[in-house]
């Protein structure tokens, strides 16, 4: 369904990384991944041992990692922004600014400097597609989370926007909004295996349970797929009903 699709995922360690970057690679595409980790040749392999046939970078500033996956293939089909950062819990007076400006930064800004050289390359070319990884707590907001809220509803505010801006170059545009993914990203080990909080974590999704990491990849592999060539400028939520 991917043979022959280069595709680049970001923040490749966490959130819908590994699982999505799995079956990117079952699928048939060539995966380069950055994570801020990766600076580490050491970093590098782990990964590389863990998600096998995976490309780790060892570049770290947009335009350079891009230039890296040019480079080696000559061209970028799909960008994934899998851009991941703590969800900082604080009452709107209580809010550090600086937390606000550096989870505006990890959520939105990297992305949007990712998708300015990539947009340009695909451009040229006339054919791509980017997807952000960002979230469905946007739509129906959450209580002490704004900062996070207002940096993933930024993001998918942008995709819907980037669709408009980039489909006359042949370019798709999509956020894939999950919520309630078992993440170590956002759900650590302990919380999980208490079953009390568990209870309390799934109780107001439809489905009753979490979503799987590897079910969150089979939808990102749909949406790097030829098969959503008619689908651009959507959150497309993935929460079990909750959104």
């Amino acid at each position: 369904m991917l043979k022959n699709k280069i595709i680049l995922i970001t923040d490749a360690s966490h959130f819908v990384g590994k699982p999505g970057a799995s079956v990117l690679l079952r699928e048939g595409a060539t995966v380069y991944a950055q994570d801020a980790s990766f600076v580490a040749e050491a970093a590098r392999s782990a990964f590389a041992d863990l998600v096998p046939g995976i490309i780790p970078l060892a570049e770290q500033e947009p335009e350079e990692v891009l230039a890296a996956v040019l480079n080696a293939s000559g061209h970028l089909d799909v960008l994934v922004n899998n851009d991941a950062y703590p969800a900082i819990r604080s009452s709107i007076e209580d809010a550090s600014i600086e937390d606000f400006k550096n989870t505006l930064d990890a959520l939105l800004v990297r992305g949007f400097t990712y998708a300015k050289y990539t947009a340009k390359h695909m451009k040229e070319r006339g054919s791509g597609k980017i997807i952000f990884i960002s979230s469905a707590v946007p739509k129906h907001g959450l209580p002490n989370y704004s900062m996070y809220v207002a940096a993933r509803g930024g993001a998918n505010a942008l995709a819907v926007t980037l669709a408009k801006e980039l489909g006359k170059s042949g370019i798709q545009v999509n956020a894939l909004a999950p919520n309630f993914i078992e993440s170590p990203t956002y759900f650590p080990k302990e919380l999980l295996e208490n079953e009390e909080t568990l209870k309390k974590i799934t109780k107001p999704i439809p489905l009753g349970r979490l979503g799987k990491p590897e079910e969150a990849g089979e939808y990102l592999a749909f949406l790097a797929s030829d098969k959503s060539d008619y689908i651009t400028g959507q959150i497309l939520y993935f929460a079990g009903g909750w959104a």
